[in-house]
């Protein structure tokens, strides 16, 4: 009997931890969108989302790939047309914020300052509270078992790796970029430098020519 009571505690405690895992697997972040566009010089992009009161967003945006100096303005506006975040020739910011009345929202990047770099600018814009892990989380009075912080831990160190690999992917973007910028100057400039040797070469060929060239003074008047 002892035996079998320790089958079904372990049981349970298997089916416990199954079922924090799946609650584990099955939680979503925050909803939102991520996107890359180009930003001409002397332009301006704007995004609009409808939020309601008292909904939680962040704007994370970075300057990528290409772009100058890898800078932008950027600005936020509420639905009464009140700027309640502007930053002007910024690399990357990370903007949260609270609603405060419903409407519509728009944030804008903008590149007027530059008159001949276009940007490639990336940004996510997550939306609402992320969803607990644990049901009752918040209202929880009782200790959280081994097995329940195992899956928080592990679920802040994905969302750590998520983020994480989003800024690698940019950076390697960004200087898969500059790399092949770099082999094109190489090129063009080891094609002009081949250019330049066939022009002197010539030149060369030319001048010791006309120095074994025997003129005989006179050879036009003989032949009148």
């Amino acid at each position: 009997v002892p035996h079998r009571g320790r089958g079904r505690s372990g049981a349970a405690g298997m089916r416990a931890g199954m079922r924090a895992l799946a609650l584990l697997l099955c939680a979503l972040r925050a909803s939102g969108t991520e996107l890359t566009f180009e930003l001409p010089d002397s332009d301006k992009q704007c995004f609009h989302q409808e939020l309601e009161r008292g909904l939680k967003f962040t704007l994370d945006y970075q300057v990528v790939i290409t772009g100058g100096h890898y800078d932008v303005d950027c600005y936020v506006e509420d639905p009464n047309g009140r700027m309640i975040y502007k930053e002007t020739k910024k690399q990357y910011d990370s903007f949260p914020h609270r609603t405060e009345v419903k409407g519509v929202y728009t944030f804008c990047f903008s590149n007027e300052f530059s008159t001949f770099s276009h940007k490639t600018v990336y940004f996510d814009f997550q939306v609402g509270d992320e969803p607990p892990i644990l049901p009752d989380m918040s209202n929880r009075v009782t200790a959280l078992t081994q097995m329940e912080s195992a899956c928080v831990t592990i679920h802040e160190a994905l969302n750590t790796v998520i983020d994480s690999q989003t800024h690698y992917r940019l950076r390697e973007a960004q200087d898969r970029s500059r790399a092949e910028d770099l082999n094109g100057r190489v090129s063009y400039w080891s094609v002009g430098e081949t250019l330049i040797l066939f022009v002197v070469s010539i030149g060369q060929v030319m001048l010791l020519k006309s120095f074994f060239t025997e003129k005989r003074p006179g050879s036009s008047g003989a032949g009148t």
